[in-house]
């Protein structure tokens, strides 16, 4: 990990090498906690956060569904993304990794009496997937695992104990020598990659599922929105493994996977097994406005 000057942790700013929890820290043991994912862009006119009122906010309704009442209110909360941004004077695009969690004080199941922290990381951070991926794609497999169940988790909230399921996927994935798994949900549909949500392109029509049973993307939203503004045919609509495998292409998106292609999945070559044109145009428009370039979009910006 590219380590940072500092992390703000409950309004103080600590050096990231003190930055420390309690061995019982609650979350620790039970894994209630919330967090997100945000980066910030070096554009011409500087470090940009983007969208990071989508993201509190986000991380806000994550603690309401969990039952997490915040310690620190949400301006703080939003003015501390940027505070820690300038105090570290980053050179390169970063991945801020903000976090409400219960504290030290109490042990046991029922967690309102355990107090209340927070923190915010940030760190310099490339391609999630890998730069070559962002071009050339990566191998995907359905997992074995499925997508966390309506039934049995608040899969709208984003809670570290949700993403369990999606390291147990992720590490079936790589050891089996794929680069990422998509999961299925319990009736057999496409959900989701183990941190990403999935498009594929067919006849050139844009089509990704609901969000029945997936997280509210922020990134997704954005790409739809790109597409719509291009005059794409977008379809929100499940979808199958096999349909993966005739697709003419297929793409995951995510704030740290960006907009990755998929060449492969389950040894199925996906279309002619490169980034297709649908995924290169809207791959290009998306990082036009995260970097600035595009003006329509500016107002997603937080300059730093």
């Amino acid at each position: 990990m590219n380590e940072a000057k500092f992390i703000w942790m409950d309004g103080k700013m600590v050096p990231w090498g003190e930055a420390k929890v309690h061995v019982l820290t609650h979350t620790l043991h039970y894994g209630n906690a919330v967090f997100e994912g945000t980066r910030a862009y070096q554009t011409k006119d500087g470090l940009a956060i983007f969208r990071l009122e989508d993201h509190c906010k986000r991380l806000y309704n994550s603690t309401k569904i969990v039952a997490i009442d915040p310690n620190i209110d949400y301006e703080t909360m939003k003015q501390a993304h940027i505070d820690i941004l300038k105090v570290n004077d980053f050179k390169e695009n970063v991945y801020l990794r903000p976090l409400i969690y219960l504290g030290y004080g109490v042990m046991g199941i029922f967690h309102k009496q355990a107090p209340v922290n927070s923190l915010i990381a940030a760190w310099e951070w490339g391609a999630y997937l890998g730069e070559e991926g962002l071009e050339n794609g990566i191998k995907c497999c359905v997992s074995s695992i499925t997508r966390n169940p309506n039934r049995s988790t608040f899969g709208k909230a984003k809670a570290a104990a949700n993403y369990l399921n999606s390291q147990m996927a992720k590490f079936e994935a790589v050891e089996n020598g794929f680069d990422e798994a998509l999961m299925l949900d319990e009736n057999g549909f496409i959900a989701e990659g183990t941190g990403e949500c999935i498009f594929i392109v067919r006849d050139g029509k844009l089509i990704s599922p609901p969000n029945d049973n997936s997280l509210e993307s922020i990134t997704q939203s954005t790409v739809l929105e790109i597409a719509r503004d291009m005059g794409i045919e977008i379809e929100r609509r499940n979808i199958t493994r096999d349909e993966i495998y005739i697709c003419d292409e297929c793409f995951l998106t995510g704030t740290a996977a960006e907009v990755t292609p998929v060449n492969s999945l389950d040894h199925r070559v996906i279309g002619n097994g490169k980034r297709g044109e649908v995924t290169k145009k809207l791959q290009e428009a998306y990082f036009d406005v995260v970097f600035g370039r595009d003006e329509k979009y500016k107002h997603y910006l937080t300059y730093i």
